[in-house]
């Protein structure tokens, strides 16, 4: 046995056969949450024309587990720092597959709503506790690759996800979409007991009864030498309020950024939970109208490994204004499209590439412009505001549908939430250019 810190080995050491099946395990749990937030998208046509749902009450149900998501990752996510990264998982899957299975047998709008917040809760939590698992289980060299092929699993799980839930309808009721996520889900719980135990990190830090053994037993297991005592509790940082967000240097900085994020994800998920019910309108087949939402998607995986491929050579900002307003052209261009499935699947995939491109890079310029301090606040500050954008998006969509505006309007106002944020961007920029001049 030896006498280093466990952490300390896994940060300094290859990364193992076992390690890369635990960081796999978490790709495969964001692909399962890619397909979990989409499938009501998928499920929406046959649901208002099998119930009669106006526009506004199902821009208020697709909205549902975004909400969900929002408080999952905030309230949950902090209960896995204290009772574990491996139970909160295993828990809130449990929940995410009931959910998907009693949102099959819902007769109505208000009952599949409380059944999608409800899965909306684990979904949030699983990606809080997914992300401290990547970065727990990888070693300092790979660390950073781990996060992104993780990041890149969302729009991967909804691609394959989605081309799946067409073939069911296209033999299926939309009920056949939850009753297969609720299917995959259940599959995830005891690929998770077995092959993600907690983290050698938690376990160091928090010291829970049998730390030893089970640091022990997953050194083992990964092929590294075992530790003969728990290292030495590493002292936790203070937590830094939202009000040093605000104060004098940083509020122009935090309010641009939280406002970019807003909108832009406001403009995106409404693209995302209404292109089904978008398509079926102009006379295709449900099944038909989620290939088209599969080719947003596969435009959104492509797009979040081009943009990060060209951030090592050019400025990320530029990248992600130019991203957002060619995305929010093209979400102007796909509501003035008439129903042609082959222009709408491209227009699909191209403003995916954009949009979710710009996503990707808004993670970026928030790592550079908050200062160490407060990176970790002021990233969760954003998120945590902007996904209220992301709620909002598909309701207000709705509701403009429901008050009598035509698709090309309603796009061309959706699409407004991109334009705006890239304008915030550009005027980040030049309020920092302003503030590095001399005083006269």
């Amino acid at each position: 046995m030896s006498l280093k810190d466990p952490r300390e080995i896994l940060a300094n050491s290859p990364m193992g056969t076992f390690q890369v099946i635990a960081v796999g395990m978490c790709v495969l749990l964001n692909a399962l949450d890619g397909f979990d937030v989409l499938s009501i998208s998928f499920a929406a046509p046959g649901i208002a024309k099998e119930w009669g749902v106006d526009r506004a009450a199902l821009g208020i149900v697709l909205s549902m587990e975004l909400i969900g998501m929002a408080v999952g990752s905030m309230v949950i996510g902090g209960v896995a720092d204290v009772v574990g990264r491996r139970p909160t998982i295993l828990v809130c899957l449990t929940a995410m597959a009931i959910g998907m299975g009693l949102a099959a047998t819902a007769n109505g709008i208000e009952i599949l709503s409380v059944y999608r917040f409800a899965t909306g809760l684990g979904i949030g939590g699983v990606l809080a506790a997914t992300n401290a698992m990547v970065a727990e289980y990888s070693n300092a060299k790979r660390k950073s690759l781990s996060v992104t092929i993780m990041a890149a699993g969302y729009p991967i799980g909804a691609v394959i996800g989605g081309t799946i839930s067409s073939m069911l309808l296209a033999h299926y009721d939309w009920r056949a979409v939850f009753i297969f996520g609720a299917m995959m889900t259940t599959v995830f719980i005891p690929l998770i007991w077995y092959f993600l135990p907690e983290s050698v990190e938690f376990l160091a830090q928090k010291r829970p009864n049998g730390a030893l053994e089970k640091i022990n037993s997953t050194l083992k297991r990964m092929g590294h030498e075992t530790v003969s005592e728990l290292p030495p509790v590493k002292e936790a940082k203070a937590k830094i309020g939202v009000a040093r967000l605000f104060g004098p240097d940083l509020a122009r900085t935090t309010t641009i950024l939280t406002f970019a994020y807003f909108a832009h994800i406001m403009t995106f998920y409404f693209y995302l939970k209404w292109i089904p019910k978008i398509v079926v309108d102009m006379g295709f087949e449900p099944s038909t109208a989620g290939g088209v939402l599969v080719w947003a998607n596969v435009g959104g995986a492509t797009g979040a490994i081009v943009l990060g491929l060209l951030a090592m050579r050019f400025g990320i900002r530029g990248l992600v204004i130019g991203a957002m307003f060619v995305g929010g052209s093209l979400v102007t261009l796909f509501g003035q499209v008439g129903p042609d499935l082959q222009q709408l699947s491209i227009i699909a995939c191209s403003a995916g590439f954009f949009i979710n491109a710009a996503i990707v890079g808004l993670y970026a310029i928030f790592a550079h412009a908050f200062p160490t301090e407060v990176r970790a606040g002021g990233t969760g500050f954003v998120i945590g505001v902007g996904r209220g954008g992301a709620a909002l998006g598909p309701v207000v969509a709705g509701f403009l549908f429901e008050s009598g505006y035509g698709l090309s309007m309603v796009a061309i106002f959706m699409a407004l939430g991109s334009i705006f944020a890239a304008l915030a961007l550009i005027f980040l920029g030049r309020s920092r250019q302003a503030a590095a001049q001399p005083a006269e």
